[in-house]
C-alpha cells in the first residue's frame, strides 16, 4: 500500500546572539529526529543565526518538497507566534504548501519537564509538599501569553508543591527575586526557581540572577525528552487532516 511522503518538519526557533541557545536548538532537534528517524527534520532561526527560515524554504523548494510543518519553537502564543512567524511563512516559495503547528505550550509534558529540571537540580518527589516553586518565564507584553503563564503555575500548584508563583523576565511583574521572596513569606521551607525557558541566553541569565535568593535553581529545559515529544506532537497535530491516523 502507498504510504504518503511525510511533511519536512520545520522548526523556527527566535535565535539569539547568545552561542549557547543555538547549540540547545540543535541538540533538542538531534533527539527530536533520534525519535522520529521517519521524519525529516530542519531548523530555521527568525533571526540572528543561521540557517535563516527563509533560506531553508527556499533549499526546500529547490529540492522539490512540497510539503512543510512550521512549528514555532515557543512555549506562548506570543508576538513572534502571531506576527513574526506567519510573515515570514507568507513570504515563502509559492509552490510549498506550509501548515504552521501550534506552540509548545501549554502541555502536561512540559510540567514534566520542569519537575524532571528541578529533581536533576537536586529536589526530590518526598521535597515537593515543603517547597515553593516560581515558575519563571521570559515575560511578554501579550496579555494572553501572561494569562497562560498564570494558569500553569495554578495547575501545577495543584500537583503537591507548598505554592507556585509565576514570574517574568521581562515586560511583565513579578520579577523573579520578588517571588522567590514572596515564597519565603508564605512559610515554604525551601524556595526552587524553575526557568520556563527553552533555551540559554540574555533573559535566561536574568531569571539566574533573579534566582540569588532561593535554595535550588534548575536548568532551562533544553532537549528534555518531554520537550522533543511535544514537538511531535504538535507535528502530527498540525500535518494529520481530521479522520487520518497519526501512523499513516
Amino acid at each position: 500500500m502507498y504510504a504518503p511522503v511525510r511533511p519536512v518538519l520545520l522548526v523556527v526557533a527566535h535565535g539569539s546572539r547568545d552561542p549557547r541557545h543555538a547549540q540547545a536548538v540543535h541538540a533538542l532537534v538531534r533527539r527530536v529526529r533520534a525519535l522520529r528517524p521517519d521524519v525529516r527534520v530542519e531548523t530555521g532561526f527568525l533571526d540572528f543565526n543561521v540557517p535563516s527560515v527563509q533560506g531553508v524554504l527556499e533549499s526546500l523548494e529547490t529540492e522539490g518538497v512540497r510539503d512543510v510543518v512550521a512549528l514555532p519553537l515557543l512555549l506562548t502564543r506570543a508576538f513572534h507566534a502571531k506576527a513574526d512567524i506567519p510573515a515570514v511563512l507568507a513570504a515563502a516559495p509559492p509552490r510549498l504548501r506550509i501548515r504552521q503547528a501550534e506552540v509548545l505550550g501549554p502541555s502536561p509534558l512540559l510540567l514534566s519537564a520542569l519537575e524532571r529540571r528541578l529533581y536533576e537540580a537536586g529536589l526530590t518527589p518526598a521535597d515537593k509538599s515543603s517547597t515553593g516553586v516560581v515558575l519563571a518565564s521570559a515575560g511578554s507584553s501579550d496579555p494572553e501569553a501572561i494569562a497562560v503563564i498564570a494558569e500553569i503555575a495554578r495547575e501545577w500548584r495543584h500537583t503537591g508543591w507548598c505554592a507556585v508563583r509565576p514570574a517574568f523576565a521581562s515586560a511583565s511583574l513579578p520579577r523573579t527575586e520578588d517571588a522567590v521572596r514572596l515564597l519565603r513569606e508564605l512559610g515554604c521551607a525551601r524556595v526552587a526557581v524553575a526557568p520556563y525557558v527553552l533555551a540559554p541566553g540574555f533573559l535566561p541569565d536574568r531569571i539566574a540572577r533573579g534566582a540569588a535568593g532561593a535554595d535550588v535553581l534548575a536548568d532551562v529545559l533544553g532537549p528534555a525528552p518531554e520537550v522533543a515529544r511535544v514537538l511531535l506532537e504538535r507535528y502530527d497535530a498540525a500535518r494529520t487532516p481530521v479522520g487520518m491516523a497519526v501512523g499513516a
